[in-house]
């Protein structure tokens, strides 16, 4: 009965990790014979793993990635794209993300700039840094009816309050002057205090053409590509290899 009341309180009082683990421990009596300096350090640590797990899920949520199982640890580097694995290791300790950097990943159409896009996005979201995820062409809607409506200042502030911005898909639309302007303020409200991350199947050195307005376009390369680490993807596409009707013809070439 006691016990009962225990986990019904600390259920009450929010320790719901602290709970599971407590009931945990009364039924499994090799726990009960350890000390109770240890014991509570166990419930400290499942109650602290809750409150942990809890926000993951709550900012994966809020991040809205397209692809939410993309991770770090699953990435193919068997392929040829191209990929350094020790560069990509490097990025993994996320001083990226401490020092208010950005990654910019370019290459043809399913490469898995995008796979990887979120796979940098998801470990941002493991190490504590907000995160949300935009497709280029809905973030160029959603700016273009936020200025139509008078929310503009209300969605820029919002955007700038995630320490990471993923933004997938980079030039697939025409930029409007109204979309250049906005961009560049976007950019540089994240200028020191945010991250980036870009894809693309434009390469870098055609983002300047195709902004199409010098002002604009040296202001926006200048805050984008003076603080990221690129990663330039090659190779076919990765659908294409991983397609049933590929596999079919390397089994008959065989």
């Amino acid at each position: 009965m006691l016990t009962q009341q225990t986990i019904e309180k600390l259920k009450t009082l929010g320790y719901l990790g602290m709970a599971e683990e407590f009931l945990r421990h009364e039924q499994q009596p090799n726990v009960q014979r350890l000390s109770f300096e240890e014991r509570f350090g166990m419930l400290v640590d499942a109650q602290t793993h809750f409150v942990e797990q809890r926000r993951y899920l709550r900012m994966m949520k809020t991040a809205k990635l397209k692809q939410p199982d993309a991770c770090i640890e699953n990435i193919d580097y068997r392929t040829t794209r191209g990929l350094d694995k020790g560069a990509l290791q490097s990025l993994f300790q996320c001083k990226w993300l401490e020092n208010h950097q950005h990654i910019v990943i370019t290459g043809s159409t399913g490469n898995g700039k995008s796979y990887l896009g979120c796979a940098f996005a998801q470990l941002a979201i493991r190490e504590g840094y907000s995160t949300l995820f935009y497709r280029f062409p809905r973030l160029l809607e959603d700016l273009a009816t936020s200025r139509l409506d008078g929310s503009l200042p209300k969605l820029r502030m919002r955007l700038s309050r995630f320490a990471n911005l993923v933004i997938d898909d980079w030039a697939l639309s025409p930029l409007t002057n109204n979309s250049k302007q906005d961009l560049l303020e976007i950019i540089e409200d994240r200028t020191g205090s945010g991250s980036l991350v870009i894809t693309s199947q434009l390469p870098l050195d055609k983002w300047h053409d195709y902004i199409d307005e010098p002002t604009y376009a040296d202001a926006i390369m200048d805050r984008i590509v003076h603080r990221a680490h690129t990663i330039e993807l090659s190779g076919d596409s990765m659908r294409k290899l991983l397609s049933p009707l590929t596999k079919t013809k390397r089994r008959s070439n065989k």
